[in-house]
């Protein structure tokens, strides 16, 4: 409890040389500076100061936290609460609360959050299936609507659009506004984007600064242009600029925009670390990092690079994690940089398919699949433009390969057919993929064939089918992929040829379909339903049981001879 004490009085203290009010991250950086010089250790000084800051005696508006009090001499809250229904009728029971959309509460006035009730958050949670977990997780509840966030009136601009938050959105910015390590754990295409720039965007502009401010992670080059076009359009109409960086292209125009002063950084590891090591980014200045769909970049072998990269930006930043599973390398990784993290969960645990998707399995020969896939394009074109078409015309399909040269083979097939289709894998140049890319949002050619590179994070409006030319490597991949169609409260349609070469995935593709409530076909069952284990990427099927591995130690013998 001393501690505490000392941390609360050291607030005090540095509160009142700052009338005006004073980030939260400079706050944090002062108040545990002079917590270390009493003998604390800097771990302790953060939680003490996690813990005492959220006191009502300090008040945090849009990253700016002040010492406040009422006429009485009475803390004031720091969060404003909705107004309790008068009357002394008792609150109804959680599962029996009205729904979030018949809230009538007054939007709160900018620079104020204003959270849901505790019947009503406890409503919604249970309709979204949403845990929240962590030291006070309890006190952040979701927002109802976008102006409870308290975000100024050009950071709404960009929620314009949208009718309500997504249940990320409304779950996370609580905490994120409040300046608290965030992870969420969400499936793809649930807006964890906005989810996580807007509350960093209204910092931003709490407090002008120049340099690297927000550091964004992205796995793939395409999801990271994708994260950096809505940080642009957020951003540009509040005067932040922001930049894409990733390999497979010039690093000119990518070092230009740096030094013309862009505040946030979108990027992949690879060609992070590439700039950061010939000094044309300084990653000292971060106050904010995002790692986005931090499992697939640990599956993408990224981990190593995320390690150094981590290790060049300040300890003083916030960090946010999005992540679309919750395995035991993430909980690792999220343990070591993380500090005492609000984690919120939508949804299962369990990866699942998105029940909007009608999925068919047909079991074929391998042999068969270059006749069939033909005759199933056919098949699919016709009735989705029987149904009016999402582009007004040709449907919109992808079809997924699984490696790089049988996509290029599928797609000068298709083209020799007289298909419209341009692939996408990992050896065509940024450019070719970004123009096929373009091309297939566009409409203007309506036939993509791509790898697993394409099969997370990209949102692409108005899919119809998604046909799985060769099975994935992993069930997951699969849920991912046939998660291109479907979206954003539409229906969709997926239809995967199954060859004997994929039988190891039998029992786990017929869990997704029961899940699903989907058919089952008798050949797909012919394969058996047992589900093989999950191996461990170093170790194979004598990985961990439970919990994870340590990591094996690289021995490197000296050749050096005298």
């Amino acid at each position: 409890m001393p501690a505490e004490k000392s941390a609360k009085k050291v607030i005090k203290g540095v509160l009142k040389q700052h009338k005006k009010g004073l980030s939260i991250e400079e706050l944090k950086k002062d108040v545990c500076k002079q917590l270390e010089a009493d003998g604390m250790t800097s771990k302790k000084a953060e939680k003490a100061f996690d813990a005492k800051i959220q006191l009502p005696i300090f008040e945090v508006k849009a990253g700016v936290a002040k010492l406040v009090k009422n006429k009485d001499g009475a803390a004031e809250a720091a969060v404003a609460e909705p107004p309790k229904a008068e009357g002394k009728r008792k609150q109804a029971p959680a599962a029996e609360a009205a729904p979030a959309k018949k809230t009538k509460a007054a939007a709160a006035p900018a620079g104020s959050v204003r959270m849901m009730g505790a019947a009503e958050a406890a409503a919604y949670w249970k309709e979204h299936v949403i845990e929240v977990s962590g030291t006070n997780a309890e006190s952040f509840r979701p927002l109802a609507g976008f102006a409870d966030a308290g975000f100024s009136g050009d950071v709404l601009k960009s929620c314009a659009k949208f009718a309500a938050p997504t249940p990320i959105q409304a779950q996370c910015w609580p905490p994120i506004i409040a300046g608290r390590d965030t992870i969420g754990v969400a499936k793809t295409g649930s807006g964890k984007t906005l989810a996580f720039f807007l509350p960093l965007l209204e910092k931003l502009l709490a407090q002008k600064r120049s340099g690297v401010r927000v550091l964004i992670l992205a796995p793939t080059r395409e999801l990271a242009m994708q994260s950096e076009e809505v940080c642009k359009a957020a951003g540009g109409a509040c005067g932040v600029g922001s930049v894409c960086i990733y390999g497979g292209v010039p690093k000119g125009p990518q070092k230009q925009l740096l030094r013309e002063g862009a505040q946030v950084v979108v990027a992949t590891p690879g060609r992070l670390l590439d700039l950061a090591q010939e000094g044309s980014i300084d990653l000292s200045g971060v106050e904010h990092m995002v790692l986005d769909e931090a499992d697939r970049m640990l599956d993408m072998g990224f981990e190593k690079d995320v390690r150094t990269i981590i290790s060049q930006t300040p300890a003083t930043r916030t960090t946010v994690m999005f992540t679309a599973t919750w395995p035991q390398e993430i909980r690792a990784l999220a343990e070591e940089f993380l500090k005492d993290p609000v984690r919120v969960s939508i949804g299962s645990q369990d990866l699942t398919a998105n029940h909007q998707i009608t999925q068919h399995v047909e079991v074929v020969e391998p042999m068969e699949k270059e006749k069939r896939l033909p005759q199933l394009l056919a098949k699919y074109a016709k009735e989705l433009k029987g149904q009016g078409g999402a582009n007004g015309g040709a449907a919109r399909i992808i079809v997924f390969a699984l490696y790089k040269k049988e996509a290029a083979r599928v797609e000068q097939t298709l083209q020799r057919l007289g298909h419209k289709a341009l692939a996408i894998h990992g050896d065509m140049t940024q450019e070719q993929r970004t123009r096929a890319l373009q091309a297939f949002k566009e409409g203007s050619t309506p036939l993509l064939v791509a790898t697993d590179v394409a099969a997370r994070g990209l949102d692409i409006p108005d899919v119809e089918l998604v046909l799985n030319y060769t099975f994935p490597l992993t069930i997951e991949d699969y849920i991912h992929r046939i998660g291109r169609t479907g979206r954003g409260g539409k229906t969709g349609i997926s239809h995967t040829l199954f060859t004997m070469q994929d039988k190891a995935h039998a029992g786990a593709l017929q869990n997704v379909l029961r899940e699903a409530s989907q058919e089952v076909p008798d050949a797909l069952l012919r394969f058996g339903s047992s589900v093989k284990k999950k191996e461990h990427k170093v170790y194979g099927a004598f990985g961990p049981k439970d919990g994870p591995m340590k990591a094996p130690t690289k021995i490197v013998f000296d050749n050096d001879s005298d």
